[in-house]
């Protein structure tokens, strides 16, 4: 049996991990920009994680993030992927740019738009990418960016290329994401804060909502 004390230490110890800089500066960056930060606090490992489940490491060769934050899905994409995979991570807010550097020395963080993806492949020598990972609020941006950053990605997208999406409100927009995409399924992750999931689509033809 756990001995009390030994419990209290253990929710003290995860309350102090949650509540540190980054918590704040998601908190903070919420406030403040609240349409373009996807939530209050960093996705956690179960999210994360499940975005990237069933991705082929040995097949894929390029997989772009956009929207990293301060790099939960990040700090995943780098335990999963195969020596042979380029990950491309796309954060436009300087902040979150400055943190990521710092937590993942040497990895390709490009401090840039998401509607210029071709531009940023392309000074690469990238012409396609395999998967298209997004932590954006794309349902919090106005139409005219959200299709611009959905048809940017499928553009970069291979054939068989597919976008993943984050998001706090599961089941929300699967409408919305199925307007974009003929393919689309969702994958509840409960054990985030607040519960979460993942949009999975494929297939791109842009419909009106």
């Amino acid at each position: 049996m756990t001995h009390p004390r030994s419990t209290t230490r253990r929710q003290k110890i995860t309350l102090r991990a949650i509540r540190g800089p980054e918590w704040w500066l998601m908190v903070k960056k919420f406030f403040v920009h609240g349409t373009t930060i996807a939530s209050f606090a960093p996705s956690s490992r179960f999210l994360a994680r499940k975005i990237l489940r069933g991705i082929d490491w040995v097949k894929a060769r390029v997989v772009v993030e956009l929207g990293a934050g301060t790099g939960p899905i990040t700090k995943e994409l780098i335990r999963a992927a195969g020596p042979n995979t380029k990950l491309v991570i796309v954060e436009q807010d300087p902040d979150f740019c400055r943190v990521l550097r710092k937590k993942f020395p040497g990895l390709d963080i490009v401090e840039g738009d998401a509607c210029k993806l071709d531009e940023i492949l392309a000074e690469r020598g990238i012409k396609y990418a395999d998967h298209v990972i997004s932590g954006l609020p794309l349902p919090s941006f106005s139409p005219g960016l959200r299709d611009s950053i959905l048809s940017m990605s499928a553009r970069v997208l291979g054939p068989e290329g597919e976008f993943r999406q984050i998001t706090s409100m599961p089941w929300v927009y699967l409408k919305l994401y199925k307007s974009y995409f003929r393919d689309v399924s969702f994958k509840l992750v409960p054990l985030n804060l607040p519960p979460g999931g993942v949009y999975f689509c494929k297939g791109y033809q842009h419909t009106t909502a």
